[in-house]
């Protein structure tokens, strides 16, 4: 395949909004509470070196993988990996790794786009100051309230998946593009302004000593968190980088272009650490793992010190853009594809895939309520049971979805992406995209991707299994 052909969809105008792109990608709701948690818990400063060096061997390899895969077939994953497979000589069934990649990125979209809701209700309920001197209890209700009323759900699913249709409606150019020109400044700004913010707390020196004492102790207990969160922070393993590096300008290079992207994605993380934690301590209160610490702690800390009511506004807004910016990317490989196969618009496409994605999002929406007692995968006295009515065991619509996608399909749709950049794509292909001037830095980039990688995403894909 030429490596002058261009993609029928668009084309980014720069390196630059391919790195908005992809960092918008990778910047999600794991970014704002995860990350900052873990690094305060398995050693500061000793956990933030170890998961830097996991981001070299593991996460950043199949980023660039997907990258130079996208660009060099300048389709939507599915018919790019059929297209570069046939050229390389192999089987095209190859395009099946892209087609669970596809299906795994809607089904996380599904409920993703339900828990950016809570996101969005929460900017409203800061702006009405129902949070103001709210205790323990009181926001724990309130977060109950929120997820026990379906309609009120199913109100701010529906707005969130309208907003991530639109942008992907009006296309490359005049929607990606523009909209990722304004979220992601938005979102540095949102960021630096409640960083200011958590400075004038008295508190912000505990929270840097919170996630940057440097605990060597703590280490060995982190690695394998450090292994997990820099594979699936990256927003690698679906195809939305692959499908982000199809717009990708000839001219750009790969390797500092996916460098610049991973710095950030820590950039933001750690500052979203630094910004939150002050906070938190400021409340007399301490952070807690999970959407707890987004949707109960903060709130209370927000409610409770001078000025918190802004800037709780202010930090939803933040968690919003994030989930938004994030919600694009998912959406985006099953409308190019669809696009590319139907020739239908982009319009009509997106239209149908994202309605698909809102039914599948319902069940999320009633896991929390209607249907709490529906679980799947059961083990009990009678044995196994794929579904049962029960208030015990197995796990619920949401909790089955996100397992499914977490734990096999992304690492699984990872490992496949760098076997094939690295086993069955042209070595001379690859090194072409590349384009490394030096040979020691090409042999040992392409070794990362063809041993390295690989062997860390199955020790990922093990240990999710175990768990």
């Amino acid at each position: 395949m030429s490596k002058d052909t261009v993609s029928i969809h668009g084309i980014w105008a720069s390196r630059w909004v391919f790195i908005l792109a992809a960092t918008g990608s990778a910047v999600g709701l794991g970014n704002i509470w995860k990350f900052p948690y873990m690094t305060g818990m398995y050693g500061g400063g000793a956990f933030v070196l170890v998961y830097l060096v996991c981001i070299a061997l593991i996460g950043l390899p199949v980023m660039l993988a997907e990258t130079l895969l996208g660009r060099r077939g300048r389709q939507s994953p599915v018919n790019t990996l059929s297209t570069l497979a046939r050229c390389s000589g192999a089987s095209e069934r190859w395009s099946w790794a892209a087609v669970m990649g596809m299906i795994g990125a809607l089904l996380i979209l599904s409920f993703y786009s339900v828990v950016a809701g809570w996101a969005l209700d929460y900017i409203l309920g800061m702006v009405r100051g129902e949070f103001s001197g709210i205790d323990g209890a009181g926001a724990g209700q309130r977060f109950g309230g929120l997820t026990s009323d379906p309609v009120r759900l199913t109100i701010w699913h529906s707005l969130f998946m309208l907003l991530t249709a639109w942008v992907i409606a009006r296309g490359v150019v005049a929607g990606l593009e523009r909209t990722l020109r304004i979220l992601m400044p938005l979102l540095f700004v949102l960021l630096l302004a409640l960083l200011g913010y958590s400075m004038t707390t008295g508190h912000f020196m505990e929270g840097v000593r919170f996630l940057f004492d440097f605990d060597l102790a703590k280490v060995p207990d982190g690695i394998l968190a450090a292994m997990g969160h820099a594979f699936f922070t990256l927003s690698v393993g679906v195809g939305s980088i692959m499908v982000f590096g199809a717009y990708m300008p000839r001219k750009a290079s790969i390797g500092s272009t996916v460098l610049t992207v991973g710095l950030l994605d820590t950039v933001v993380a750690l500052t979203a650490g630094m910004a939150l934690f002050p906070v938190v301590f400021a409340a007399g209160l301490q952070p807690n793992e999970g959407p707890g610490l987004m949707f109960v702690t903060l709130p209370i800390a927000f409610g409770n010190i001078a000025g918190g009511n802004v800037f709780g506004v202010v930090f939803f807004l933040l968690v919003t853009v994030a989930a938004w910016s994030s919600a694009i990317s998912m959406l985006e490989p099953a409308v190019a594809f669809f696009v590319e196969r139907t020739g239908r618009s982009r319009g009509q496409v997106t239209s149908v895939i994202a309605l698909l994605c809102w039914v599948v999002g319902l069940g999320t929406v009633l896991s929390f309520n209607l249907l709490a007692d529906a679980r799947f995968f059961v083990t009990d006295a009678d044995g196994w049971h794929l579904y049962r009515w029960t208030s015990e065991g197995g796990m619920t619509f949401f909790e089955s979805i996100d397992y499914l996608t977490s734990r096999i399909m992304l690492p699984l749709g990872g490992l496949l992406f760098v076997l094939f950049a690295g086993w069955v794509l042209d070595r001379d292909v690859f090194r072409d995209e590349l384009a490394l001037r030096h040979q020691r830095l090409f042999s040992l980039v392409y070794s990362l991707l063809r041993y390295v990688a690989p062997a860390g995403i199955l020790i990922i894909l093990v240990t999710e299994l175990s768990k």
